[in-house]
């Protein structure tokens, strides 16, 4: 079996028999990979925690006959231990990594979602910032060559007064035009900001009526895109 070396975003494990454990990566270089972690569910293994959702980690892998690789090391690159001792940062990284493993494609390379899914993750440890996961949905939306229309009307192309979404054209309406979700002057300039490079401008906005309005146009584009509702982002809804 050929070895090669990677780095990778645990998005995702199973059991798989008494001691073994199924790893789902999204790594930087092969794309998704599902490997098999040998003995980590046993209490002296060497990196069992190491493979555990959201860990960044630097890999040894064996290329599998079939469609599981095989871990041979696993260091960690970054602790993003914020995440594991807050629930909420922790609940916002799974909402992440669940949109990010509906998006991946096995053993097809995707280096700018792997860079936007560690940034993502940096940024929840280092701040507590609310809108992280509505930026990344959003911006994952674009790389996927769906970018919601936010800059002017999807209908006329006037740039204001925006106040409406419409999911299935994607993206905002102005008031000649108005039809779908109502959607305030703060929440477009938002929108704006995120998709319009200014991602740590939108990273501030903490008025809780903004980023409620903000994350729901996010996610239900998101959802919309990818034809399925994503479970830790209704979990973390919900809480």
């Amino acid at each position: 079996m050929a070895l090669y070396r990677d780095r990778g975003v645990v998005l995702r494990t199973y059991r798989l028999g008494e001691a073994d454990r199924i790893v789902v990566l999204l790594t930087r270089g092969h794309g998704k990979v599902r490997a098999v972690a040998k003995g980590v569910r046993r209490t002296k293994s060497r990196f069992g925690a190491r493979l555990e959702p959201p860990g960044h980690v630097e890999l040894l892998l064996y290329e599998g006959r079939g469609e599981l690789d095989v871990v041979s090391q696993a260091e960690s690159v970054d602790h993003l231990r914020p995440l594991r001792e807050d629930l909420d940062r922790l609940s916002r990284a799974m909402a992440v990594l669940e949109a990010a493993d509906q998006l991946a494609l096995e053993r097809e390379p995707n280096p700018r979602l792997y860079e936007m899914l560690v940034g993502a993750l940096r940024t929840l440890a280092d701040t507590d910032a609310p809108l992280v996961v509505a930026g990344f949905l959003l911006k994952a939306l674009a790389l996927e060559g769906f970018r919601p229309q936010v800059e002017s009307c999807v209908v006329c192309g006037a740039s204001e007064p925006l106040v409406s979404w419409v999911m299935e054209e994607g993206g905002l309406r102005c008031s000649a035009h108005r039809q779908g979700t109502a959607v305030s002057p703060e929440a477009v300039g938002v929108l704006q900001d995120v998709l319009g490079g200014r991602l740590g401008a939108a990273l501030g906005e903490r008025r809780g009526p903004v980023v409620s309005e903000v994350d729901h146009l996010a996610v239900r584009a998101f959802e919309h895109h990818v034809e399925r509702r994503l479970r830790s982002i209704s979990a973390l809804h919900r809480a």
